[in-house]
C-alpha cells in the first residue's frame, strides 16, 4: 500500500463529504448515535482493514481493549459461516462465496462501533463506504444511492443537488487494487 496515495484518497474523500454535507443540510440524518449504517456486514478493502489495524493500535488502550472484545466475539458468532477463509480474513470472490455474502450476517453490527454511545470507536480511520454512507452518492448502476434516513421527503433534484463528488473512485481504485477484500471483523486478522 502506497502511504502517500491512501492519505491523499482519505483527503479527497473527506473534502467531498464535507461539500455534500454542507449542501444538503438539515436533509441528512446521519449525526453520531445515528448507527443504522452500522448494521450489517459489507465488504472492504484490505488497504480499508489496514487502515483499521493502524488506527486500532493507536488507539486509547481502554477504547482498543472493547474493540478487540467485540472483534473476538464477532469472529465466533461468525467464523463458520464466513464466505471466504476465516483463517486470513479474505472474502472468497468465487460465484458461490459472492452468493452466500449477499445473505450473510445481515444483523450483524460492526464490532468497531460503540453500542453505548453508537459512535465509531475507529471513525479516524474507518473504511471509505463509512466515509462516503449517507449523502446521495452514484452507486454502480448510475443511480442515486442515498441512507433511508436522508432525504426524507426531497424531490429528486433536491437529493441530486447534494450528490457527493465521486471523481476520487479512480484513485480509489488504483489505490485498492489487488488488495483483497474483507469485513471490518476479520479486518484485524488480515495479514
Amino acid at each position: 500500500m502506497d502511504a502517500d496515495l491512501m492519505d491523499a484518497l482519505v483527503q479527497i474523500v473527506d473534502g467531498a463529504l464535507a461539500d455534500a454535507v454542507r449542501r444538503s443540510g438539515d436533509w441528512l440524518a446521519c449525526r453520531p448515535g445515528c448507527s443504522q449504517c452500522c448494521t450489517g456486514v459489507f465488504q472492504i478493502s484490505g488497504v480499508d482493514a489496514e487502515r483499521l489495524r493502524v488506527g486500532l493500535a493507536s488507539a486509547e488502550q481502554g477504547v482498543a481493549a472493547r474493540v478487540r472484545e467485540r472483534v473476538g466475539a464477532a469472529r465466533e458468532r461468525l467464523g463458520s459461516w464466513f464466505p471466504g477463509d476465516a483463517a486470513s480474513g479474505e472474502l472468497g470472490m468465487d460465484e458461490e462465496a459472492v452468493e452466500l455474502f449477499e445473505e450473510f450476517a445481515a444483523d450483524e453490527v460492526c464490532p468497531v462501533l460503540d453500542p453505548f454511545t453508537g459512535t465509531c470507536d475507529l471513525y479516524g480511520a474507518r473504511p471509505i463506504l463509512c466515509r462516503t454512507f449517507g449523502p446521495p452518492v452514484k452507486n454502480d448502476e448510475g443511480g442515486l444511492a442515498v441512507c433511508e434516513l436522508c432525504f426524507d421527503g426531497a424531490t429528486e433534484e433536491e437529493t441530486a443537488r447534494c450528490e457527493m463528488d465521486s471523481s476520487w473512485r479512480g484513485l480509489q481504485d488504483e489505490v485498492e487494487a489487488g488488495s483483497g477484500a474483507t469485513i471490518v471483523a476479520f479486518a484485524f486478522g488480515v495479514a
